[in-house]
């Protein structure tokens, strides 16, 4: 099977913010597990929204769900780091796109992963894929 490769532009990214490692984010090998970082993407994605007056899911119903996940690990992490998280928005089509971060160790800068999220916004009442709606990608384009 082929390694997952990502790579995103420098510009891509247009948020920022800081989570620290946890001691229960440590796994078995005494480093930053995978479901722990899994974990503070979605975090730092949800920081990335609240700070755009995104909420996840409008009154309206329709709601951003994530579709997919692609992961590449660049170095380990440990327990009391501060991670940094850079993220972005690219793709774009009718229904969605993709989440895209760069993290890193704040103090020092050196790569602990990138991910994507690809998204979706979805009708929860009627249980179907919805249009993505024109404010959200005003607040982007």
């Amino acid at each position: 099977m082929a390694r997952v490769q990502l790579s995103f532009p420098d510009d891509a990214f247009i948020f920022s913010t800081s989570l620290p490692v946890r001691i229960t984010d440590i796994n078995g090998a005494n480093h930053l597990g995978n479901d722990a970082l899994i974990s503070m993407l979605s975090e730092a994605r949800a920081q990335f929204l609240a700070h755009y007056g995104v909420e996840e899911t409008d009154r309206d119903g329709v709601g951003i769900i994530v579709t997919d996940l692609a992961t590449m690990y660049q170095g380990e992490s440990f327990y009391p780091d501060e991670l940094r998280f850079e993220i972005g928005l690219l793709d774009f089509n009718r229904y969605g796109g993709d989440f895209v971060f760069r993290v890193t160790k704040a103090d020092t800068g050196q790569a602990v992963a990138m991910a994507k999220y690809g998204f979706v916004f979805f009708d929860y009442s009627r249980r179907k894929v919805a249009p993505m709606p024109a404010a959200f990608r005003a607040k982007f384009d």
